[in-house]
């Protein structure tokens, strides 16, 4: 894919990173705007975290690989989005004659996968467009009000990414009807709580399901429906989330840690640690230490 060198202008551009990350339902990462030079391209590269992008104006392309593993290109024009997975290869590039200028969210949590999945959004159907024309401009308000408040508070801004989730959903063309009740959601609520009081210890499906009163493999169907993942999956989420939070937060040693968010076995949690977010939990704790203020 041909590309040209960026050439950076102030005014085209604005980048911030988020100031705390003690949030475990819902992480913002980074978050921005962009008006792209013709032909700017950037990957072919890999995600450890969603990345949701929506086109306020001009055109561009996505390369990237569905579930299966197959390639596909789609073409994007203003008050369209995507959404880049985490471990999904993926190169996207400005238009020659029509460049894209586009907002961004860089963002995570342990509820994130379930409203994307209610918005239609994944590997393999990673376009966003509005159920009418122009319904997308209260999405991009959302995500602009995040990209220029850079410098409020961590819970301000976590609400309003809430509003930009609920946005998404509400907007999107693809989005799908909830088959949750008031009491699937009330016996899955009660689930995440028990996981995130006991996930330290060797907790397994049969006894989150007991605590429920419900049938294993019932309990493990609605789970997965509710929440957009498996029972086993999301107390994985839970401990390497934590376990990175702390990472970034203390001093404690990794074996402390690891054993703290249920992995008395360092190795496994290495191996677990570097499978979900790219590198050995010393190496990722020295890029992601937060910097010191002066």
């Amino acid at each position: 894919m041909p590309h040209r060198k960026r050439v950076m202008r102030v005014a085209d551009y604005s980048f911030s990173m988020f100031p705390n990350d003690n949030f475990l339902d819902f992480r913002l990462f980074q978050y921005g705007w962009e008006q792209c030079d013709p032909l700017y391209s950037f990957g072919p590269f890999v995600r450890n975290h969603y990345l949701f992008h929506y086109v306020i104006s001009g055109r561009g392309t996505l390369q990237s690989n569905d579930a299966g593993g197959v390639t596909r290109h789609y073409h994007l024009n203003p008050g369209q989005g995507f959404l880049i997975c985490p471990g999904q290869v993926n190169t996207y590039c400005a238009d020659e004659n029509q460049p894209w200028k586009y907002v961004w969210l860089e963002f995570d949590g342990l509820r994130t996968a379930e409203y994307l999945e209610s918005a239609g959004l994944g590997m393999s159907q990673p376009i966003y467009r509005p159920q009418a024309a122009g319904g997308g401009s209260a999405l991009c308000d959302r995500m602009l009000y995040i990209s220029d408040h850079a410098n409020a508070s961590p819970l301000h801004l976590v609400g309003h990414f809430c509003l930009f989730l609920d946005e998404l959903v509400q907007s999107s063309a693809t989005r799908r009807t909830s088959k949750s009740g008031p009491l699937r959601e009330f016996y899955v609520q009660e689930a995440v709580t028990f996981i995130q009081q006991n996930f330290q210890r060797n907790i397994t499906v049969e006894e989150i399901a007991d605590v429920c009163k419900l049938n294993r493999s019932y309990f493990s169907k609605l789970f997965k429906e509710v929440i957009g993942c498996t029972p086993q999956e999301f107390i994985i989420r839970l401990r390497l989330t934590t376990a990175a939070e702390q990472m970034r937060t203390t001093t404690d040693s990794i074996g402390d840690i690891a054993s703290r968010c249920g992995y008395p076995n360092q190795l496994y949690f290495s191996q677990a640690f570097r499978k979900k977010y790219g590198l050995p939990p010393r190496e990722w704790r020295k890029e992601n230490r937060p910097l010191r203020k002066n």
